[in-house]
């Protein structure tokens, strides 16, 4: 362990050399080692990390050349998605990527105008009819939202594929009574459909056991993302005004600002001799991957994340603007995603490609059996607090 961080050290004073700012977070850096783009891949396109293109392999069963190919058509999905948003106005009824075409699907009402519809087209995406718009859904969502959900409802969001507002039951308490009322109470807001899931959320802090990244008292937590002046982690791992300390026990930072529940965000101020580097770390499983933005991915694109226990996994964006039912009390915005995550990964970074998308909050299952984690947008932190995500731009 020594040994790999002393690594990460002289790397991190390397980068710095090289003309990355230095300002306050972990000692750890990337080697900056990138694959090389996929032949679909425009000019412009700059390749994910080694790190992350493997990990994709693993979890999602690609080839080398089918992630790059992918990491590139869920770049350009990104960058498109808020244009025909704005294109759409009224009609718009939500969109995701879809990646066996390798683009974006955006949904219309009935009543978009033709011109409208060929606009998007001649933009690169796909164009399909939905009857429920996204302003809609989004209203009904709100009113859910309103409503006290028992234990036994894990959470609820807005699905743009099915094009309704989906409420996540437990398995073994959709007899529950409590249950049953509130799903009968949610489908009064409108299209409402239930699913069964296997468990409910938690959130992944941990007792202290040794080694990786930081601790608040006797809870471990993991670093999301460097900010000009500290790093963005969970709400749940500390509270403003608690000290941080790192990996080596020496002392980091203070929570300035945390919230939980409700929110699930905090971020913590460094110094100490401590500097932040705009990297997400491989943990000795793959190499590290530098961070460039926050573009967000579209429900449907490729997701890795990287966390102080369960390292490098990666997944699929499955829903954004998820409100989850954790026992402490419902988070709304969290992201969901079917990578897996354990105890200690809370507040590790969710990246896509070399976009960060956001901090760990919770999930179910583990790594081994598999199971879905939520994040919590990092852009919302960042607009939060008034943070500015540090980023390389070499």
């Amino acid at each position: 362990m020594r040994r790999r961080r002393l690594t990460h050290v002289a790397l991190a004073a390397l980068l710095a050399l090289g003309g990355l700012s230095a300002a306050g977070t972990i000692p750890a850096a990337a080697t900056g080692s990138t694959a090389g783009s996929a032949g679909t891949a425009p000019s412009a396109y700059r390749p994910a990390s080694y790190g992350v293109v493997t990990a994709m392999q693993r979890d999602l069963g690609l080839t080398r050349q089918q992630a790059e190919a992918r990491i590139a058509d869920e770049r350009a999905a990104a960058a498109l998605a808020p244009k025909v948003r704005r294109t759409a106005g009224k009609a718009y009824a939500g969109s995701w990527f879809d990646s066996e075409k390798g683009r974006l699907t955006v949904a219309l009402t009935p009543d978009a105008p033709a011109d409208t519809r060929s606009a998007i087209r001649a933009a690169g995406a796909e164009v399909r009819t939905a009857a429920h718009s996204a302003r809609r859904l989004d209203a009904v969502k709100a009113r859910v939202d309103r409503l006290s959900a028992p234990t036994g409802v894990s959470g609820w969001h807005v699905d743009p594929v099915a094009n309704t507002v989906v409420v996540d039951v437990v398995r073994k308490d959709r007899s529950d009574n409590d249950v049953r009322r509130f799903v009968s109470r949610a489908r009064e807001a409108g299209p409402v459909t239930v699913r069964t899931v296997s468990a409910a959320p938690r959130t992944f802090a941990a007792g202290t056991v040794g080694g990786d990244p930081y601790y608040t008292g006797n809870v471990r937590c993991s670093i999301g993302f460097s900010v000009h002046g500290g790093f963005v982690t969970a709400g749940h791992c500390g509270r403003p005004g608690a000290g941080v300390s790192g990996w080596d026990g020496s002392y980091i930072g203070t929570f300035q600002g945390s919230s939980f529940p409700d929110n699930d965000y905090a971020w913590v101020s460094v110094g100490s001799g401590w500097w932040t580097v705009p990297v997400v770390l491989g943990w000795g499983t793959v190499p590290d991957q530098l961070v460039r933005g926050s573009a967000v991915a579209p429900v449907g694109s490729s997701v890795c994340r990287s966390g102080s226990t369960s390292h490098w996994h990666c997944g699929t964006v499955l829903a954004t603007n998820e409100t989850v039912n954790y026992s402490q009390g419902a988070v709304h915005q969290l992201t969901k995603t079917s990578a897996c995550a354990e105890p200690g990964d809370s507040g590790g970074s969710f990246i896509t490609g070399d976009q960060a998308q956001g901090v760990t909050s919770g999930g179910w299952g583990n790594c081994t059996s598999g199971g879905e984690t939520w994040f919590q947008p990092v852009n919302e932190i960042l607009g939060r607090y008034g943070l500015t995500l540090h980023t390389y731009t070499g």
